[in-house]
């Protein structure tokens, strides 16, 4: 165990804006062209792909951009903007927990400090970690998934070295995954000038996810107990409105900030398949993305087996993936959209980085948009 101090969040953004080449930050860029898109051209167009004929008619929804796969075999059956950048919020949450949950025992227990939990941005989602309290590896893992804690994100983060070094090998975790639309500033995925991802990587962070066992079963409780302060406890409940309620549904998470709108990958089986929908940034209200994920996931299950895929999930190349032939953006005009959130759209322009090891690798495959004013305080899970 470490209580290495987290930075400030100051000093953790200097870090990424450091490496930004100010005419990067000056002019958009275009996303990789359909032919280079990873996972197949289709999810590189814009505007919906399906495959006609046989297919159930695709409901009406709200979102930015949204994408339903199937688990198993990968092959996304429909998609809309699969890679348009967009802030994840805590759906990121996925890739810090695909980075850092196979590190430490569960029953490993730490006592947090004051530096453990420097840091934490101001207005966060909390579970109610407390310094000069220990707990085990597992109750931080459940505050991480059910309350969306960034208490506890930072807490592992400080156990695993810092936040810098997490933010780091997240970077280097999703060039592995392949998901090239995400750029890392902070490992809680709050809002952070730059830091955006997609549709489709956040299904390759879910896909990969649940293939942990320890992972699988965090999404999917929907109840737990965590420590309090004088060996109390307190009861905790799973923010997914979907758990419980949607037939067959095993998680996985969802995510909610100011800027970033609602956001949330789900993952349910019925009849034996499993099928994975991602929906980012709906424009009505925060319970429209879990009726779109409904609507998709009801639309999955029915078209399942009659459509022709339009891509794939691919693999990690650590695993055998062929690494993606995804090119560097040129500068253009067509800069990802921020979600509404009450601020409106804002404009974002910021490479992505990776690095792990002693490798690190530059890829300029994104482009987002730098806000013009500072974020204001948002309530985060």
């Amino acid at each position: 165990m470490t209580s290495d101090a987290s930075p400030s969040r100051r000093a953790v953004l200097g870090l990424a804006a450091a490496a930004v080449p100010a005419a990067l930050l000056a002019t958009g860029a275009a996303p990789a062209s359909a032919a280079t898109a990873v996972g197949g051209e289709r999810l590189g167009l814009d505007g919906i792909q399906v495959s006609p004929g046989g297919a159930p008619r695709l409901p009406h929804l709200a979102a930015q951009s949204w994408l339903v796969a199937d688990y198993e075999n990968g092959e996304v059956l429909a998609s809309y903007r699969a890679h348009h950048r967009l802030p994840p919020a805590s759906t990121l949450k996925m890739l810090f927990a695909d980075t850092v949950l196979p590190k430490f025992d569960k029953t490993l227990k730490h006592r947090v400090t004051a530096a453990d939990l420097a840091g934490i941005p101001e207005g966060s989602s909390l579970v109610g970690v407390e310094a000069g309290t220990s707990y085990t590896v597992d109750q931080l893992w459940h505050g991480v998934f059910l309350r969306s804690g960034n208490d506890a994100v930072h807490v592992l983060s400080a156990m695993n070295g810092g936040v810098p070094a997490t933010v780091r090998e997240m970077a280097a975790k999703a060039v592995d995954l392949q998901a090239l639309d995400t750029h890392v500033v902070s490992p809680d995925g709050y809002d952070h000038p730059g830091q955006v991802s997609s549709a489709y990587d956040l299904s390759l962070f879910a896909r990969h996810g649940l293939r942990n066992a320890d992972f699988r079963g965090y999404c999917g409780t929907r109840i737990a107990e965590f420590p309090a302060r004088g060996g109390k406890k307190f009861q905790i409940q799973n923010t997914d409105r979907l758990l419980g309620v949607y037939k067959g549904m095993i998680g996985v998470k969802n995510g909610y900030t100011t800027h970033a709108g609602n956001t949330f990958t789900g993952a349910a089986t019925r009849d034996g398949r499993t099928l994975l929908v991602t929906v980012m940034h709906p424009v009505n209200g925060y319970d429209q993305v879990y009726k779109d994920t409904s609507a998709l996931l009801d639309w999955g299950f029915r078209a399942a087996g009659k459509v022709t895929p339009v891509g794939t999930l691919v693999a990690p190349v650590s695993e055998g993936g062929r690494p993606s032939a995804a090119a560097t953006p040129a500068p253009g005009p067509n800069a990802a959209r921020a979600g509404s959130g009450g601020s409106g759209g804002s404009s974002y322009s910021w490479p992505l980085f990776g690095a792990g090891g002693g490798a690190a690798a530059l890829l300029a495959a994104g482009t987002v948009a730098m806000r013009n004013r500072r974020p204001r305080r948002t309530r985060k899970h």
